[in-house]
């Protein structure tokens, strides 16, 4: 197996020297954000993906290929976007288990582990917050792992407003011990790896309706616009983070996910932010 087929990644734009068009857009209303410090800041990311249709997995083609060894998730085939979107139906068991008590009236926020929250390379980095072994193919792997900036404090104040779930396209054996670490509060009241995902049109997709949550109370945070074609309404996209030190974009989104956890169905607010 390959190293890199066990971490999900967008490419780096300082090795590849380019950008995904998706991603453009993502970086733009970014830098608008760290400008003005302002909510409705925020329209203008939801409405540069609001356009997307896309033809959901076809449950009953089982001559699919498997899927490649590495996949970005980068952005958007260019074929996918004439199709008719049509919700895949919801799966008679749910990936997330029954709303604990404590967490009753809480809206749920899938949030995505690579380039959103840490980056992880096999490349050794001397500033690496964790350094993680990850068995592959009998041999010991180092996995080398940066920490957003600000990632703490926006995890501590995340768990306290919402039921967050962490879903990840990487594998568990990467990705688990990573949370482990990342996590020392316990905020992540489940966490799902590229198993859950569903692998359609060369993209790892976490569809929300297989959650098991109500999709008008449920919130996704990913840099990759692959990853929540399905519903990307329910969206909050975040610009792909690599090591960037002096970012503040999980610092700036508080303010915003406070108001939201407030509201009693997530769209109305997402709505009213993009009509402006």
């Amino acid at each position: 197996m390959d190293n890199t087929s066990i971490i999900t990644q967008v490419s780096n734009p300082k090795e590849e020297g380019i950008l995904s068009c998706a991603q453009e857009k993502v970086s733009q209303c970014n830098i608008s954000l760290k400008k003005q410090r302002n909510r409705s800041i925020f329209g203008s990311l939801f409405c540069c993906f609001r356009s997307y249709s896309v033809e959901p997995p076809n449950s009953n083609n089982n001559s699919s290929p498997l899927p490649p060894l590495v996949e970005e998730n980068g952005g958007i085939q260019k074929g996918d976007q004439t199709q008719a979107l049509t919700i895949p139906s919801p799966p008679t068991k749910y990936l997330l288990p029954e709303l604990k008590v404590s967490e009753y009236g809480k809206k749920c926020v899938v949030i995505d582990l690579d380039e959103t929250l840490v980056h992880s390379s096999f490349k050794p980095i001397n500033n690496a917050d964790f350094i993680v072994p990850v068995e592959i193919d009998g041999t010991i792997h180092q996995v080398y792992v940066l920490k957003r900036p600000h990632v703490d404090e926006f995890l501590q104040k995340m768990g306290e407003m919402f039921e967050c779930v962490l879903f990840t396209a990487s594998l568990a054996k990467y990705a688990d011990p990573v949370a482990d670490l990342l996590d020392r509060w316990g905020v992540f009241n489940a966490r799902l790896f590229r198993e859950s995902c569903v692998f359609h049109r060369g993209n790892y997709v976490k569809d929300l309706s297989r959650l098991g949550r109500e999709l008008s109370k449920v919130i996704i945070i990913d840099n990759s616009p692959a990853s929540y074609i399905f519903h990307p309404e329910n969206a909050v996209p975040v610009m792909s983070w690599f090591d960037d030190m002096a970012d503040t974009e999980l610092l700036d989104l508080l303010p915003f996910f406070e108001g939201l956890s407030k509201e009693e169905n997530v769209y109305n607010m997402l709505n009213k932010l993009c009509n402006r």
